[in-house]
């Protein structure tokens, strides 16, 4: 596996989620894929499980990781091809991905949508400069459209706590002050298609999200309605895509709570984090045994440690 930028990069899908449950059993078994290779992670924004999972799991499989914040550790760095460079950065990414390249074995590269072009964010600009420069496999640490590190971590905590063959799953838009990426949304959706479950979509009219990633899923736009007999409900906030990176709606109404779960086949509560408490979720559900937040966050150390020794087993 050369790149990990979509659930289309996992060759066999069933094999994956076996490898990840082959890893919770012995973290530490294949440390003699990474000795002496070494991992460089990039962040253009900021991270707290991203950064920790996937450097932790680099140094599970005996990689060396190095960690880069741009525009705080390193120089700015201009993205945009045939740009006059008499602005604030000093740096072009055409020369940095492949020094960078040159300096380790994987990079890992966190890139967010900048919501100043839907048609830029979504051709993927900074991750695809460092796949078509770097030279080395290049990981996926969230892009503007997808966040695979996470729904392969979302698809193998439900495999562990589902307690029926064909789950469903729900994925629910909540409420949020700020207008954040539908990534890991779009990249939830991508993931659950290429499963059996029954996966239901909700949400306000308008944040309809991108037909690439939907297919011919239907929305259900009542919520309520779309809670009933849940085994799981994935909260999360994206902002329209119609509108792009538009807020149309802030309405507490749509905030996961005790009732709405009570609608539920005594469903499990999931997360990304971080999360708004009595925005995204009520206290009441995210301190409920039902909530797996922490347990799902801890697998995306397995996912990226998966990720990496496919990547690894072929170099």
């Amino acid at each position: 596996m050369k790149q990990f930028t979509s659930v289309k990069d996992i060759p066999d899908l069933k094999k994956a989620v076996a490898t990840a449950f082959e890893i919770k059993k012995n973290r530490f078994a294949w440390q003699h894929l990474g000795k002496n290779k070494t991992m460089v992670l990039i962040f253009f924004n900021s991270s707290l499980r991203t950064r920790l999972s996937t450097q932790k799991a680099a140094l599970n499989l005996g990689m060396n990781a190095m960690v880069l914040n741009v525009g705080e550790d390193g120089w700015q760095m201009e993205s945009e091809l045939g740009v006059v460079m008499d602005g604030d950065k000093p740096e072009h990414l055409l020369e940095a991905i492949p020094v960078i390249g040159r300096y380790c074995d994987v990079i890992g590269v966190r890139a967010f949508a900048k919501f100043k072009s839907r048609e830029d964010d979504y051709s993927e600009i900074i991750l695809n400069q460092f796949i078509k420069y770097a030279g080395v496999p290049v990981v996926s640490m969230e892009g503007a459209t997808r966040h695979p590190l996470q729904s392969y971590a979302d698809l193998v905590t439900i495999e562990e706590f589902k307690t029926k063959e064909r789950p469903k799953v729900v994925l629910t838009w909540a409420p949020h002050p700020r207008a954040l990426p539908q990534a890991v949304a779009n990249s939830f959706v991508e993931w659950m298609r290429e499963t059996d479950y029954d996966l239901v979509v909700t949400h306000p009219e308008g944040y309809e999200l991108a037909p690439q990633f939907m297919g011919d899923l239907k929305v259900e736009y009542d919520q309520k309605k779309a809670f009933e007999g849940a085994d799981f409900i994935y909260a999360k906030n994206w902002s329209s895509y119609t509108s792009y990176g538009s807020i149309l709606s802030k309405d507490l109404a749509w905030t996961v709570d005790e009732a709405k779960m009570a609608l539920t086949d005594n469903a499990k509560f999931m997360h990304c984090l971080p999360v708004r408490r009595n925005v995204i979720v009520s206290d009441g559900v995210l301190d409920s045994p039902l909530s797996i937040v922490v347990e799902q966050a801890a697998n995306r150390e397995i996912t990226a440690q998966a990720v990496l020794k496919m990547m690894l087993e072929n170099l």
